[in-house]
Protein backbone atom coordinates (compact mmCIF):
# COMPACT_ATOMS: atom_id res chain seq x y z
CA UNK A 1 0.00 0.00 0.00
CA UNK A 2 1.48 3.34 -0.99
CA UNK A 3 -1.60 5.57 -0.97
CA UNK A 4 -3.93 6.42 1.88
CA UNK A 5 -7.42 5.66 0.59
CA UNK A 6 -9.40 5.16 3.81
CA UNK A 7 -9.02 6.55 7.29
CA UNK A 8 -10.65 5.37 10.50
CA UNK A 9 -11.45 8.31 12.79
CA UNK A 10 -12.10 7.64 16.47
CA UNK A 11 -13.73 10.54 18.31
CA UNK A 12 -16.38 11.52 20.81
CA UNK A 13 -20.13 11.18 20.42
CA UNK A 14 -20.27 14.49 22.31
CA UNK A 15 -18.87 17.89 21.34
CA UNK A 16 -16.67 18.60 24.34
CA UNK A 17 -16.43 22.11 25.77
CA UNK A 18 -13.81 23.56 23.44
CA UNK A 19 -14.96 24.88 20.02
CA UNK A 20 -11.56 23.87 18.64
CA UNK A 21 -12.60 20.21 18.85
CA UNK A 22 -15.60 20.69 16.56
CA UNK A 23 -13.57 22.82 14.18
CA UNK A 24 -10.84 20.16 13.97
CA UNK A 25 -13.44 17.48 13.19
CA UNK A 26 -15.03 19.62 10.47
CA UNK A 27 -11.66 20.60 8.98
CA UNK A 28 -10.47 16.99 8.93
CA UNK A 29 -13.67 15.82 7.24
CA UNK A 30 -13.38 18.48 4.56
CA UNK A 31 -9.70 17.69 3.96
CA UNK A 32 -10.47 13.97 3.66
CA UNK A 33 -13.18 14.57 1.08
CA UNK A 34 -10.94 16.88 -0.93
CA UNK A 35 -8.14 14.29 -0.87
CA UNK A 36 -10.46 11.44 -1.90
CA UNK A 37 -9.96 9.58 1.39
CA UNK A 38 -12.94 7.55 2.60
CA UNK A 39 -14.02 8.01 6.21
CA UNK A 40 -14.46 4.86 8.28
CA UNK A 41 -16.08 5.62 11.62
CA UNK A 42 -18.61 4.55 14.21
CA UNK A 43 -21.74 5.54 12.30
CA UNK A 44 -23.20 8.11 14.69
CA UNK A 45 -24.62 11.55 13.89
CA UNK A 46 -23.89 13.22 17.24
CA UNK A 47 -20.86 15.02 18.60
CA UNK A 48 -17.52 14.99 16.83
CA UNK A 49 -18.49 11.73 15.11
CA UNK A 50 -21.40 13.40 13.34
CA UNK A 51 -19.39 16.53 12.60
CA UNK A 52 -16.57 14.76 10.79
CA UNK A 53 -18.97 12.53 8.83
CA UNK A 54 -21.22 15.38 7.74
CA UNK A 55 -18.18 17.42 6.67
CA UNK A 56 -16.98 14.54 4.49
CA UNK A 57 -20.42 14.18 2.87
CA UNK A 58 -20.90 17.92 2.44
CA UNK A 59 -17.69 18.10 0.45
CA UNK A 60 -18.47 15.16 -1.82
CA UNK A 61 -16.56 12.49 0.08
CA UNK A 62 -17.42 8.90 0.94
CA UNK A 63 -18.39 7.60 4.37
CA UNK A 64 -18.52 4.09 5.79
CA UNK A 65 -20.32 3.96 9.12
CA UNK A 66 -20.21 0.87 11.32
CA UNK A 67 -22.60 0.88 14.26
CA UNK A 68 -23.88 -1.80 16.65
CA UNK A 69 -27.60 -2.41 16.70
CA UNK A 70 -27.92 -1.27 20.32
CA UNK A 71 -26.33 2.13 19.55
CA UNK A 72 -28.47 3.03 16.51
CA UNK A 73 -30.76 5.22 18.62
CA UNK A 74 -28.34 6.33 21.32
CA UNK A 75 -25.76 7.68 18.87
CA UNK A 76 -28.45 8.61 16.30
CA UNK A 77 -27.29 6.67 13.26
CA UNK A 78 -26.20 8.97 10.43
CA UNK A 79 -28.58 9.17 7.49
CA UNK A 80 -27.02 9.69 4.07
CA UNK A 81 -23.83 7.71 4.42
CA UNK A 82 -23.18 5.76 1.24
CA UNK A 83 -22.19 2.69 3.26
CA UNK A 84 -23.81 2.07 6.67
CA UNK A 85 -23.21 -1.29 8.29
CA UNK A 86 -25.20 -2.40 11.35
CA UNK A 87 -23.40 -5.06 13.38
CA UNK A 88 -24.43 -7.13 16.41
CA UNK A 89 -21.80 -5.97 18.91
CA UNK A 90 -18.81 -3.74 19.66
CA UNK A 91 -16.23 -6.41 18.87
CA UNK A 92 -17.57 -6.81 15.33
CA UNK A 93 -17.68 -3.03 14.92
CA UNK A 94 -14.04 -2.59 15.91
CA UNK A 95 -12.84 -5.46 13.74
CA UNK A 96 -14.64 -4.12 10.66
CA UNK A 97 -13.32 -0.61 11.30
CA UNK A 98 -9.81 -2.07 11.43
CA UNK A 99 -10.31 -4.17 8.29
CA UNK A 100 -11.62 -1.26 6.20
CA UNK A 101 -9.06 1.37 7.21
CA UNK A 102 -5.53 2.10 6.02
CA UNK A 103 -4.72 4.23 9.08
CA UNK A 104 -6.25 5.53 12.32
CA UNK A 105 -6.76 8.94 13.92
CA UNK A 106 -7.91 9.72 17.44
CA UNK A 107 -9.60 13.10 17.77
CA UNK A 108 -10.74 14.18 21.25
CA UNK A 109 -13.25 11.85 22.87
CA UNK A 110 -14.17 9.89 25.97
CA UNK A 111 -13.36 6.44 27.29
CA UNK A 112 -14.71 4.75 24.14
CA UNK A 113 -12.34 6.75 21.96
CA UNK A 114 -9.50 6.03 24.38
CA UNK A 115 -10.25 2.31 24.35
CA UNK A 116 -10.38 2.15 20.56
CA UNK A 117 -7.08 3.92 19.93
CA UNK A 118 -5.27 2.09 22.74
CA UNK A 119 -6.41 -1.22 21.25
CA UNK A 120 -4.85 -0.27 17.90
CA UNK A 121 -1.65 0.81 19.69
CA UNK A 122 -1.56 -2.53 21.51
CA UNK A 123 -2.05 -4.54 18.32
CA UNK A 124 0.73 -2.52 16.69
CA UNK A 125 3.02 -3.00 19.70
CA UNK A 126 2.49 -6.77 19.46
CA UNK A 127 3.26 -6.80 15.74
CA UNK A 128 -0.28 -7.56 14.58
CA UNK A 129 -0.40 -4.64 12.15
CA UNK A 130 1.73 -1.76 10.89
CA UNK A 131 -0.98 0.71 9.91
CA UNK A 132 -0.17 4.28 10.97
CA UNK A 133 -1.85 5.58 14.13
CA UNK A 134 -2.10 9.31 14.80
CA UNK A 135 -3.14 11.06 17.98
CA UNK A 136 -4.68 14.45 17.19
CA UNK A 137 -3.67 16.46 20.24
CA UNK A 138 -6.02 19.37 19.60
CA UNK A 139 -5.43 22.12 22.19
CA UNK A 140 -3.45 19.64 24.28
CA UNK A 141 -6.41 17.27 24.77
CA UNK A 142 -4.28 14.11 24.69
CA UNK A 143 -1.29 15.49 26.61
CA UNK A 144 -2.12 13.49 29.78
CA UNK A 145 -2.17 10.28 27.72
CA UNK A 146 1.12 11.15 26.01
CA UNK A 147 2.62 11.89 29.42
CA UNK A 148 1.37 8.53 30.67
CA UNK A 149 3.06 6.76 27.74
CA UNK A 150 6.31 8.52 28.63
CA UNK A 151 5.88 7.49 32.27
CA UNK A 152 5.37 3.88 31.14
CA UNK A 153 8.63 4.10 29.17
CA UNK A 154 10.51 5.62 32.10
CA UNK A 155 9.27 2.90 34.45
CA UNK A 156 10.07 0.22 31.84
CA UNK A 157 6.56 -1.09 31.35
CA UNK A 158 7.04 -0.08 27.73
CA UNK A 159 10.36 -1.84 27.14
CA UNK A 160 12.92 -1.99 24.36
CA UNK A 161 11.56 -4.14 21.58
CA UNK A 162 7.97 -3.35 22.58
CA UNK A 163 7.78 0.33 21.72
CA UNK A 164 4.43 2.01 21.18
CA UNK A 165 4.38 3.57 17.72
CA UNK A 166 2.25 6.61 16.95
CA UNK A 167 2.26 10.01 15.31
CA UNK A 168 1.11 13.23 16.95
CA UNK A 169 -0.50 16.23 15.25
CA UNK A 170 -1.53 19.37 17.11
CA UNK A 171 -3.46 20.86 14.17
CA UNK A 172 -6.11 19.29 11.95
CA UNK A 173 -4.30 20.44 8.80
CA UNK A 174 -1.24 18.39 9.75
CA UNK A 175 -3.08 15.07 10.09
CA UNK A 176 -3.30 13.96 6.45
CA UNK A 177 0.24 15.05 5.46
CA UNK A 178 1.71 13.14 8.42
CA UNK A 179 -0.32 10.05 7.58
CA UNK A 180 0.54 10.26 3.89
CA UNK A 181 4.24 10.33 4.75
CA UNK A 182 3.84 7.45 7.19
CA UNK A 183 1.86 5.39 4.68
CA UNK A 184 4.53 5.98 2.03
CA UNK A 185 7.27 5.05 4.50
CA UNK A 186 5.43 1.90 5.44
CA UNK A 187 5.15 0.88 1.78
CA UNK A 188 8.88 1.43 1.30
CA UNK A 189 9.98 -0.56 4.36
CA UNK A 190 12.37 -3.36 3.45
CA UNK A 191 10.93 -5.88 5.89
CA UNK A 192 7.28 -6.92 5.55
CA UNK A 193 5.32 -6.02 8.62
CA UNK A 194 7.90 -3.59 9.97
CA UNK A 195 6.45 -0.70 11.91
CA UNK A 196 7.09 3.02 11.77
CA UNK A 197 9.24 4.60 14.42
CA UNK A 198 7.46 6.73 16.95
CA UNK A 199 7.73 10.44 16.09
Amino acid sequence: MSKLSSLCVYCGSGNGNDPAFLKAAADLGQAMAEAGIRLVYGGGNTGLMGTVARAVLANGGQVTGIIPEFLKDREVMLQGADDMIVVPDMHTRKQLMFDRADAFVALPGGVGTLEEVVEQLTWSQLGQHSKPILIADINGFWKPLLSLFEHMRETEFIRNGFAVHYLVAERAEDILPLLADATHERADEAEPGSILKKL
